[in-house]
């Protein structure tokens, strides 16, 4: 086989470097929705705690200053809850888009990869074709000189 690198094999090595680099992305995209999530999910319950606290408050007795506080706060919460889940969609929205952009590299790394099995296959037939083409004259100049040297 040839010991040159053939464009084939460049576009394979490109198309594998570009399946490792979608799959590091696609990590930091999962980990990116993961952490997004759990703050989502720090918030909602803190707001439920929060709440339970105000509730706890205003069954004893409360001012309507401090209620305006409590209630203030749980808008906060709740503006601040609404934020996080349009992030986590746009997160989730990214890792969809990630995993289509790996599982399209890793298709065009396959094929490449089928391409060049193809391509080494046939160049090894080529060779086993040339050998046998050597071990065949080999054969017959042996035998030629046999039979010269037995004629004679």
């Amino acid at each position: 086989m040839s010991s040159h690198k053939t464009p084939l094999k460049t576009l394979q090595e490109l198309a594998h470097t570009r399946v490792d680099e979608a799959t590091r992305r696609l990590g930091e995209l999962i980990a990116s929705e993961q952490a997004c999530e759990v703050k989502l999910q720090m918030l909602q319950q803190y707001r439920v705690e929060y709440r339970e606290r105000f509730m706890q408050t205003a069954r004893s007795g409360i001012d309507p200053n401090a209620w305006r506080n409590y209630s203030g706060f749980l808008i906060k919460l709740d503006d601040a809850i609404n934020a996080q889940q349009l992030i986590v969609e746009h997160s989730k929205k990214a890792t969809a888009s990630g995993q289509q952009n790996w599982a399209s590299e890793h298709s065009r790394a396959k094929a490449f990869d089928t391409l060049s099995h193809r391509q080494d296959l046939h160049e090894q037939k080529r060779q086993n074709k040339r050998e046998q083409n050597q071990s065949d004259e080999h054969a017959i100049k042996h035998y030629r000189k046999q039979q010269e040297d037995g004629g004679t």
